[in-house]
């Protein structure tokens, strides 16, 4: 789907990423106060999400920009967030020149990562939303058994509620209802294909029978 228009984004080593390394900020453009630089809006709010298990090893994953372009990285980033916030009862951590909102359930550990200025309670309605529409997929069994069965469905609702870093939903109802219309329309895309194949298999059978037939009465 086409994104909608928003501010440019930073260049790679720019924001977060530049002030982890220690670099300098980047430069403001001519005419432009330096305090307006880094308090441009964005779509972009968000820069990851991630699922661990209880033992911080990776269930499901998504970045939306290039903070951490390898997986080494990503899963370096996923260990250090997950032993700095498995132990603590605080929803909010700021690790890295970023904003991480999390939740637990049972087995596992929820993540939303935005920028280091973004609104924590934007992030906040991104990470609700996500466990409000699992509870649902997975029928209020929000654990690392279902999820692991249901896979297919937890990723078709992280993409209903962000696309590319971009929020497109909040509302939990919203994305079951979009979540379920998908799932029922490729139920029917797989059915059609049956109901194609089976003329054209008849066909086959039928067009296959002659020749069976004289084979035979040649031996």
């Amino acid at each position: 789907m086409q994104r909608p228009e928003a501010w440019p984004r930073p260049h790679p080593g720019e924001g977060a990423a530049a002030a982890q390394a220690g670099g300098p900020a980047p430069p403001a453009r001519a005419g432009e106060p330096v305090g307006l630089r880094l308090q441009e809006p964005s779509l972009y709010t968000v820069k990851a999400v991630f699922i661990l298990d209880n033992d911080g090893h990776r269930l499901l994953a998504k970045y939306y920009d290039d903070t951490f372009p390898s997986l080494k990285e990503q899963m370096a980033f996923e260990k250090n967030v997950f032993s700095k916030t498995s132990r603590t009862d605080s929803e909010i951590a700021f690790f890295g020149g970023m904003t991480i909102v999390y939740k637990s359930s049972i087995d596992l550990f929820l993540y939303v990562v935005g920028s280091s200025h973004e609104n924590e309670l934007m992030l906040m309605c991104v990470l609700t939303c996500l466990f409000e529409s699992l509870n649902h997929v997975l029928r209020k069994n929000v654990e690392k058994h279902w999820l692991l069965e249901n896979m297919d469905g937890a990723f078709l609702v992280l993409d209903e509620i962000v696309d590319g870093g971009v929020i497109l939903e909040s509302d939990p109802q919203q994305v079951i209802q979009k979540v379920n219309f998908r799932a029922d329309d490729s139920s029917l895309t797989e059915q059609s294909v049956a109901q194609v194949s089976l003329p054209r298999l008849i066909l086959l059978l039928w067009n296959f029978l002659p020749s069976c037939t004289n084979y035979l009465l040649l031996r």
